[in-house]
Parts: C-alpha cells; sequence; structure tokens
C-alpha cells in the first residue's frame, strides 16, 4: 500500500481514501469497527481520512501481510498491549501452552492479582468505636 508524503492537512472522504490505500471502503469500516482506525467524524457520521489515519491503515494492512494475521486478530494484538488484564491472561495461557516460560516477575503478578481480588471479596466490616 502507498500513501502519497502530500498529504499534509488534506483530508479524504472514505471512497478516495479507500483508493489512495488501494482498498475498499468496506475494509476501511471493517478495521474502524475493531479499533485499528479512528477517522474523524462529521456531521450525518461522514468520516474524514487525513494522513495519521492513511499511514495507520496502510501499516496495519503491512502487518497483517507481513504477519499472516487478519484484521481481527491485529485488534486483538493491540488490546493485549493496552489492556493489563488481557495481557496478563494471554501470558498464562503462552505458559500453559508451554510457549512461555513462567519467570518470578509473572509469578508475583499472579500472586499480587490473587491478592486483591481476594481483598475485593473477604473485605471484613469494621468494628464501630464504641465496641
Amino acid at each position: 500500500m502507498f500513501v502519497s508524503a502530500r498529504l499534509d492537512g488534506m483530508q479524504m472522504q472514505i471512497g478516495p481514501a479507500a483508493k489512495a490505500l488501494a482498498s475498499t471502503p468496506r475494509m476501511l469500516r471493517y478495521r474502524e469497527s475493531l479499533g485499528l482506525l479512528a477517522p474523524r467524524r462529521h456531521g450525518g457520521g461522514r468520516r474524514t481520512y487525513g494522513e495519521r489515519e492513511l499511514r495507520a491503515a496502510a501499516y496495519a494492512a503491512q502487518l497483517e501481510q507481513h504477519y499472516d494475521v487478519t484484521p481481527k486478530a491485529l485488534a486483538f494484538g493491540l488490546r493485549v498491549l493496552a489492556e493489563p488484564d488481557v495481557a496478563a491472561d494471554v501470558r498464562r495461557l503462552g505458559v500453559l501452552s508451554h510457549r512461555l516460560t513462567p519467570t518470578t516477575i509473572e509469578a508475583l503478578d499472579f500472586d499480587a492479582a490473587k491478592g486483591r481480588l481476594l481483598l475485593r471479596l473477604t473485605r471484613p466490616e469494621r468494628a464501630s468505636p464504641t465496641e
């Protein structure tokens, strides 16, 4: 995918943006629904794409092709990076499936998470000061 370097300040609607990316409006809307793109919205929900959005779309497509993954898989990868709970669960799966080796830090992360959960579940009632 090619994105021209002459896009400074330029805004494109979805059709021209898709054409510039050698993609389709449908694929741009799909990537947006997955959180891979965030075009600006205007009156009536009209999308516009600037340089940043076009570069993000082009890079997403490049990563999908290079790593042979779907847009949905790439979006999940971003979620793993952005959400600590999801990252911890995926690390745990990696250990269980023998793709990752547990480390001391991961063991401590697990114990800390377990402790936080137990504290939320078993908060004792405070005794009144008169007792």
